[in-house]
């Protein structure tokens, strides 16, 4: 029965002439048979690379270290504001916890990385105590914007807790608790995804790529990579698509105005677009962000995707969104002639890993990222990219 109703659905489909294309579910890039630590976004031989950089007072990287120390994040007195629940509403109303544990774990990710570049274990112990403090305390996250949110926030404490467990010689009491905090707080709330935006789906899916790492949970792994590989076919448009974006067949947006809807009421399509361009580049910014991310873990671990489909649609979405950023003139079939700017730090560890390591040219994203040299941080999960990717060959 299930497979006659299947055949009479799609025979339907055929008949209303739908051109939607839902993606095949991709191979899904395997966990590694070990995971390499410390490897989420950003690598030993990265750190090792940076640090030689710095300490040679070679630029970029001076200047981006020194932009790093030079920020709140970095701040020895910091204080953490851990809270049992976080509640994030809609354009953080109410925003209850979310700023603070948002930037306690950039700082926990600051620290991490000033401890690996000075061997100053006041940076450390202060990511341990950013750390500490939260895992004691966390138990939810609440109301509308909580997957986005836990996203976020996931994504940024496993390149803490990374660096700190397998660098730093201190030693960390409560590493387990906090594991406990990713595997029981974090986790739960973004494996399964979300059919909001794409940038929602691409930044829970970096946080469960990223925890699953540092927990070692392969099944987490695996089922996290499969639903990003869907998500990123489904959000950067490639003319080799066909007449329409790919889909994620949870999401029902089975008509041609279904999907024009949900990118934002653009209907010409054009490799590079992404799905929200016409809502704004910040939320692009966010979405790219993300694949990047996603993307050099990856690699880290030993997949390289960059050479895939999702390399492709990192690097035409890069220069697609560069192109407009630098300046362009936005053409009247492109988001109604006008764009709301604004893409952030976002372009280092894409570039670097398709120009740098592969060769390709990326004229307009080249000029967009050493423009906004050093890139500091979105105070939401990017930070110092320039200090950790840019131009870095490891």
């Amino acid at each position: 029965m299930r497979r006659t109703a299947l055949l009479v659905g799609t025979v339907s489909a055929l008949a209303l002439g739908l051109l939607a294309q839902p993606v095949t579910a991709p191979r899904a890039e395997a966990a590694p048979t070990t995971f390499a630590h410390p490897g989420v976004t950003v690598s030993r031989a990265q750190l090792d690379f940076a640090r030689g950089k710095v300490d040679a007072g070679a630029q970029p990287w001076k200047s981006a270290f020194d932009q790093l120390l030079a920020s709140k994040y970095a701040d020895l007195n910091r204080t953490p504001k851990p809270r049992a629940v976080v509640e994030c509403g809609s354009y953080s109303n109410p925003n209850y916890g979310c700023t603070d544990e948002r930037e306690d774990a950039i700082a926990a990710y600051t620290d991490a990385l000033a401890w690996y570049l000075t061997r100053d274990d006041r940076y450390a112990k202060k990511a341990i105590q950013l750390m500490d403090a939260w895992s004691a305390v966390i138990q939810d996250h609440t109301n509308s914007n909580a997957p986005l949110q836990t996203g976020w926030a996931g994504s940024t404490w496993p390149r803490a807790a990374e660096i700190i467990k397998y660098t730093y010689t201190g030693g960390w009491a409560n590493s387990g608790r906090f594991a406990t905090m990713l595997r029981t707080v974090y986790l739960p709330e973004v494996i399964n995804g979300s059919n909001s935006n794409g940038n929602w789906e691409l930044s829970m899916m970096e946080a469960a790529v990223g925890i699953s790492v540092f927990l070692e949970d392969k099944a987490s792994y695996d089922k996290a990579m499969a639903t990003f590989r869907t998500r990123t076919a489904a959000y950067v448009y490639l003319a080799s698509d066909g007449d329409l974006p790919k889909t994620v067949p949870s999401q029902n947006l089975t008509t041609r105005d279904k999907i024009v809807a949900y990118w934002q009421g653009q209907s010409t399509f054009v490799t590079g677009l992404t799905q929200e361009t016409c809502r704004d580049f910040t939320h692009t910014g966010y979405g790219i962000s993300a694949i990047s991310h996603i993307a050099e873990t990856s690699r880290i671990q030993g997949q390289d995707l960059y050479g895939t489909d999702v390399g492709e649609r990192l690097r035409q979405a890069l220069g697609f969104q560069a192109k407009y950023e630098l300046g362009a003139a936005v053409p009247s079939w492109l988001c109604g002639g006008s764009l709301n700017l604004g893409l952030g730090p976002v372009t280092e560890v894409g570039y670097n890993a398709l120009h740098n390591r592969l060769g390709i040219a990326m004229t307009n994203t080249q000029t967009l990222t050493q423009r906004n040299r050093p890139a500091g941080s979105n105070n939401l999960f990017v930070a110092w990219e320039t200090l950790t990717h840019g131009d870095n060959p490891a």
